[in-house]
C-alpha cells in the first residue's frame, strides 16, 4: 500500500527481468463482464505478491527501463485486469510497470468522498511522487483509466510520453454523458438484490460477486454523483497533449462511435477498430492488444524491447485487423481503421 493525496492505494510494480523478453502471453484467468461498466474480471481474494528488484524510492533514475503505468476503469473494474493481460507482457519486453487500484476500487481505500476526475488526477501524480519517478511516463488506460490519462497528460504535459487508451476518450461533454448514464443505472439497480439476481440469470457466481461488490462501492461512495459533475478540461486544453496516442476500439463496442471526435481533437493520434471486440477488448483480445502495443510503443515513440530483439512476436502481423502501418506522412495524423458499427443505445 503506498499512501497518495491522503488516500492508501494497492499498488502493484513489476521490473523487467534481466534479460528482457517478449514472450507469449499468459492465459488469462479474467472473465469479462459487458454490462456493467466498464470491462471488469474476476477479482481474486489476494493477488500474488509481485516481486520487484527496484526499490520504488529510487525513482526513474535508477534503471534505464522505461515506465508504463496500467490505469483500470471504473466501478467493477481493477488493477486485475492489467495484471492477468498486459503487464507480465510488458515487464518481459523491458518495461516497469505500475499498477494500482483507483480509489474506493479493488484493495485501495475507500473513502466516503473525493470522486471528481480532479480528485482521481491528482491520485495519479500523488503516487508517482510518492513511487519517485520522475522521468516521463506512458499512461495506459482501459475504459475510464484512459480519461484519467488524457486529463493528468492535459495538466502535466511534461510528464507523459505516450498514451495508450482502450476502449475510452478524452474528458469530453459527450464521453463523460455516457458515463454519468451508466453510473446512475449501476447506481440504481446493483444496490439492489432483486435486480442483481435479474441481471445474473445465466451469468455465473463470478458475475454477482462483482456485481454486489460494485453496488456496495457505489452505495458507500459518492462516485455516481461526483464524477459525473467534474469540470472537465477544454478542447483547446485536450488539443495541447502532443505526446503520441494509440486508441483501440471494439467494433461491436458503443465507445467507437467517438472515435472520430478524438482522432480530431488530439494531434498525434492514431486508431485502431478490433472487429467482433465489445467493450472488454482488454480481457476478451489481450494477444492481439499486446502485439498492437508493443509495435506502436516501438514505431510511433521510439521504445525498442531491450535485451534480444524479437522482430517476429514484436511486429504487428498483416492479419491483425484494423492496424494501419504508420508511414513518414502518417505520424502526425489521424488514421481510422475498420468498419463502424451501426448505432448503439448509449
Amino acid at each position: 500500500m503506498v499512501q497518495a493525496n491522503g488516500v492508501d492505494l494497492h499498488v502493484e510494480l513489476l521490473d523487467p527481468p534481466a534479460e528482457p523478453n517478449p514472450g507469449p502471453l499468459p492465459g488469462s484467468a479474467a472473465e469479462p463482464n459487458p454490462d456493467v461498466l466498464p470491462a471488469a474480471v474476476a477479482v481474486p481474494e489476494h493477488l500474488p505478491t509481485v516481486g520487484t528488484g527496484a526499490d520504488p524510492g529510487r525513482g526513474a533514475g535508477a534503471t534505464a527501463a522505461p515506465t508504463v503505468v496500467l490505469i483500470h476503469g471504473l466501478a467493477s473494474d481493477s488493477l486485475a485486469s492489467w495484471y492477468f493481460t498486459l503487464a507480465k507482457p510488458l515487464a518481459d519486453s523491458g518495461r516497469r510497470v505500475v499498477m494500482y487500484d483507483l480509489r474506493g476500487h479493488g484493495h485501495s481505500e475507500r473513502p466516503p468522498t473525493g470522486y471528481t476526475l480532479g480528485d482521481l488526477v491528482d491520485d495519479l501524480a500523488a503516487l508517482l511522487a510518492a513511487l519517485d519517478i520522475a522521468g516521463p511516463v506512458h499512461l495506459f488506460g482501459n475504459s475510464f483509466g484512459g480519461t484519467i490519462a488524457y486529463a493528468y497528460a492535459a495538466r502535466h504535459p511534461d510528464r507523459v510520453a505516450g498514451i495508450v487508451a482502450v476502449e475510452s476518450a478524452p474528458p469530453t461533454p459527450a464521453w463523460m454523458g455516457r458515463v454519468a448514464r451508466r453510473l446512475e443505472r449501476a447506481a440504481d439497480l446493483l444496490p439492489r438484490p432483486a435486480a442483481v439476481a435479474a441481471l445474473a440469470a445465466g451469468r455465473g457466481a463470478a458475475f454477482v460477486r462483482r456485481a454486489r461488490a460494485t453496488g456496495e462501492m457505489l452505495a458507500a461512495t459518492t462516485l455516481a454523483r461526483e464524477l459525473p459533475s467534474s469540470p472537465l478540461p477544454s478542447a483547446a486544453q485536450l488539443n495541447t497533449i502532443g505526446v503520441p496516442v494509440l486508441c483501440v476500439y471494439g467494433a461491436d463496442s458503443a465507445v467507437v462511435e467517438l472515435a472520430g471526435e478524438v482522432t480530431r481533437l488530439l494531434p498525434r493520434v492514431r486508431t485502431v477498430v478490433l472487429p467482433g471486440g465489445r467493450h472488454t477488448i482488454l480481457v476478451d483480445q489481450p494477444e492481439k492488444l499486446r502485439r498492437l502495443v508493443l509495435s506502436w510503443l516501438r514505431e510511433e515513440c521510439g521504445v525498442a524491447p531491450t535485451g534480444p530483439a524479437h522482430p517476429h512476436r514484436d511486429h504487428i502481423p498483416q492479419e491483425v485487423p484494423g492496424w494501419t502501418p504508420p508511414s513518414p506522412a502518417g505520424r502526425s495524423s489521424s488514421a481510422t481503421a475498420g468498419a463502424a458499427p451501426p448505432s448503439f443505445p448509449t
